[in-house]
C-alpha cells in the first residue's frame, strides 16, 4: 500500500484506526478452542467485523512465534486474510544488521520465501543505519521505526541529552532516520501517552506517518494525539488492541469488538473534520 492509497482509505473510511491483533490464546473465548486453529478463527472474525472502519491491522509477532509451528501457521493465514484495502503491519521489532536483517525482511516481506508479504514492519534502530536499510531495499514496503515509546523503561535511554544540548536521544534518532528513508517508506512509532512530545516529533518529522499505540486500554488520549500529532494528510495510525479484541469473551465477541472500534472511529471522524481532511 502506497502513501497515497493509505491517505485515500483514511478519507474514505473517516478513520485512521489500526487494530492490533495481539491475539492471546488464553484470552480468546473458550468456545473457539474447539476449532482447528482458534487464533486464526478469532482473528478472522475480528477482521470481518472491523475491516470497513479501520485502515490497518497489526499482528504482534511474539503472540504467534511463542506457539511454534502452529503459531506461525496462524500468522500466515491471518496475513492472507487481511484485505488489500487495509495496511498490513507485522509488529516484529527486529533490529539486527547486514544479512540477518535481510533474512528478517524476507521472513515478513517475501511471499515466496515465507508465505507472507506484509506491507510494513516495526524496527528497533539501536544498531543504526545498517540494521534498517536492508528493510528499505524492498520495494513498496514500509519500515516503522521505534522513536518514542510509552513504556516506563523509555526513560532509561530515550530522553537522555545528547551532544551537550537540550535535545534528547529520541530526537537524534529521528534526525538521523529521516535521512535513510522518506515519507513514502518510513514511519515512526510514538506512544500515545507522550502527549505534547508529539510537537517535538513533528519538528523533526513533519510529513511522516506516525504509528501510535497506547490509546484505549493504556490510557492515551486520542484528542491529545490529534491536537499535537496530526498533519495535513492526517499522518497518524492510532492502534488499539485489547480494548477491541477482548471487549467480550462470549459468542458476541466480534460484535462487541466492532462496537468498541466504532466508538474510536467516530471520534476519529470528528478529528478529521476539525482539520478539513
Amino acid at each position: 500500500m502506497t502513501r497515497n492509497q493509505l491517505i485515500e482509505q483514511i478519507k474514505l473510511k473517516r478513520s485512521f484506526l489500526c487494530v492490533g491483533l495481539d491475539t492471546d490464546i488464553n484470552k480468546i473465548p473458550s468456545f473457539l478452542l474447539e476449532k482447528s486453529d482458534p487464533v486464526f478463527e478469532f482473528n478472522k472474525q475480528i477482521i470481518a467485523a472491523t475491516q470497513d472502519i479501520c485502515v490497518a491491522y497489526k499482528p504482534n509477532a511474539a503472540f504467534y512465534e511463542s506457539r511454534g509451528i502452529q503459531g506461525w501457521q496462524s500468522l500466515v493465514k491471518t496475513w492472507q486474510h487481511i484485505p488489500s484495502h487495509c495496511l498490513s503491519i507485522i509488529d516484529a521489532k527486529r533490529g539486527d544488521i547486514g544479512n540477518t536483517s535481510t533474512m528478517y525482511a524476507k521472513a515478513f516481506f517475501d511471499k515466496e520465501a515465507s508465505g507472507m508479504s506484509f506491507d510494513a514492519i516495526t524496527i528497533a534502530p539501536y544498531m543504526g543505519a545498517d540494521s534498517v536499510t536492508p528493510f528499505l531495499q524492498f520495494q513498496d514496503k514500509w519500515v516503522i521505526l521505534l522513536a518514542l515509546t510509552s513504556n516506563d523503561g523509555s526513560k532509561d535511554f530515550q530522553f537522555l541529552p545528547v551532544n551537550n544540548s537540550e535535545e534528547a536521544l529520541f530526537e537524534e534518532v529521528l534526525k538521523k532516520a529521516v535521512t535513510w528513508g522518506s515519507g513514502d517508506n518510513l514511519m515512526f512509532v510514538v506512544g500515545a501517552t507522550r502527549g505534547e512530545n508529539f510537537l517535538t516529533i513533528r519538528k523533526h518529522a513533519p510529513d511522516h506517518f506516525l504509528l501510535v499505540p497506547g490509546v484505549g486500554a493504556q490510557g492515551g488520549s486520542l484528542e491529545d494525539v490529534c491536537r499535537y500529532g496530526m498533519n495535513a494528510d492526517c499522518g497518524l495510525l492510532v492502534n488499539a488492541s485489547r480494548s477491541i479484541l477482548y471487549a467480550s469473551n462470549g459468542e458476541d465477541f466480534a460484535e462487541k469488538a466492532r462496537e468498541e472500534a466504532l466508538k474510536i472511529q467516530q471520534q476519529m471522524a470528528l478529528e478529521l473534520d476539525k482539520l478539513g481532511i
